[in-house]
């Protein structure tokens, strides 16, 4: 590895999250927190600057589950690399999560053109390096420093360093996805590429209930949310909720039957084995909130959400039975519900899907960041980002424009 400035610190690369762990890595990836019943907590006499918020996605029990149970393994194409910063005194500065990949899948942003061209002009795309949480396409750190004076030189070393380690290593590139306003400023000063895509996030507008939200829309769109949430829970279909203590194994069983059965046919290969789940359900079932759909009391869908300090994330969904509607239900209407009681910010309802629009999610940009090492790679890419930020904004505009929310002159407008 490339060192860095000696009077400050030195980079290594760990193999594996375990070698780093649990104390360590919580203590960067989220500051001044802790997890209880209930949710995730601050610590004593821990200010909010240096505990702004609990990112369940970067809490070691939900990295080293994937790691266990093989989900993320050399095997998968995810062999952990992760860069760890050690300061002077011999103890972890700061990490970045990253994996070396042998392919492009599980990362929801998409560079798969970029490599099928680069191979078709000569070039090895892979492997490269992925400085992300697997499978998961949920906004959090990713430069994971210390809060304090020395945080913007740390994030600045990581990035340095990861630079450096794919030269070394022989890859082909680096790609930072789903990140902060911090990382996204430190990646630009060390002169990486900027991506930009849109996902769809509820806001949560101070509402006191599910029905003083929907009091925000519009007539139309008020009409059509109840029809669905009607209909939703014909037939004999109810709507059960835990988090914590009350979800039994029985539930997990239940929800990976609907994610084997869904992921089956969205991806060919589902991401997570049943082990995975079965650890985060052990250790991390504080941050877990699963809601299940039944028949007649026998389980027909599901979806797995983490809970945040400030955000509560939609993660996977499935079904094996049909029901009209059921899965804006169990998916956005639940997720929203629950935030609202909860006094969550905002929910993140993951990848893609225009239909969360009408549900009252609005358009939210998310960035990345690319380091190519082939100059020629670099400036293709780079031409290509410059419209595709172009594109994205205005498509934002777009959807933002027939978000169902009243307007404030009492206008309704029309939309999909």
């Amino acid at each position: 590895m490339p060192k860095a400035p000696a009077e400050t610190a030195t980079l290594r690369v760990a193999a594996g999250i375990a070698e780093i762990g649990r104390e360590t890595w919580d203590a960067l990836a989220n500051p001044g927190w802790r997890l209880a019943p209930g949710g995730p907590v601050r610590l004593d006499g821990v200010a909010e600057a240096v505990a702004p918020a609990y990112n369940p996605f970067l809490a070691y029990d939900f990295l080293s589950a994937l790691e266990e149970s093989g989900s993320v393994s050399a095997r998968a194409g995810w062999t952990p690399r992760h860069l760890v910063l050690v300061g002077v005194d011999g103890a972890t500065a700061a990490l970045a999560p990253c994996y070396a990949k042998s392919h492009s899948q599980g990362e929801y942003v998409f560079d798969h053109a970029w490599a099928q061209a680069y191979e078709r002009a000569g070039g090895r795309y892979y492997p490269k390096l992925q400085v992300s949480v697997p499978f998961t396409p949920a906004t959090g750190p990713r430069l994971l420093v210390r809060p304090g004076a020395n945080a913007a030189r740390d994030r600045a070393l990581l990035v340095e360093g990861l630079a450096g380690f794919a030269r070394q290593a022989g890859a082909s590139s680096v790609h930072a996805t789903f990140l902060l306003d911090d990382d996204v400023a430190a990646f630009a000063s060390g002169g990486w590429l900027a991506r930009t895509d849109q996902q769809f996030h509820w806001p949560n507008r101070g509402f006191r209930d599910f029905e003083d939200f929907l009091d925000s829309f519009q007539s139309r769109k008020r009409k059509q949310v109840k029809r669905e949430r009607r209909d939703a829970l014909a037939n004999g279909v109810e709507i059960v909720a835990r988090t914590g203590a009350e979800i039994q194994e029985a539930d997990w069983d239940a929800f990976y039957a609907f994610y084997m059965d869904t992921g089956g046919r969205k991806w060919g290969r589902p991401y997570l084995n049943r082990t995975a789940f079965a650890l985060i359900g052990e250790r991390l079932a504080d941050a877990v909130l699963l809601v299940l759909a039944t028949r007649h009391g026998r389980p027909i869908a599901g979806a797995l959400n983490l809970i945040g300090s400030d955000a509560l994330y939609g993660r996977y969904w499935g079904a094996t039975e049909e029901q009209p509607f059921l899965h804006f239900e169990v998916c956005y209407y639940q997720a929203i519900d629950f935030a609202i009681r909860r006094g969550l910010a905002r929910v993140e309802a993951g990848a893609q899907g225009e239909h969360k629009l009408a549900r009252g999610y609005l358009p939210t940009t998310t960035r990345s960041a690319h380091f190519i090492v082939d100059p020629g790679l670099r400036r293709a890419v780079d031409r290509y980002l410059a419209m595709e930020r172009q594109e994205v904004a205005q498509i934002g505009d777009m959807l933002a424009a027939h978000a169902p929310y009243r307007h404030p002159d009492g206008a309704e407008a029309d939309g999909f």
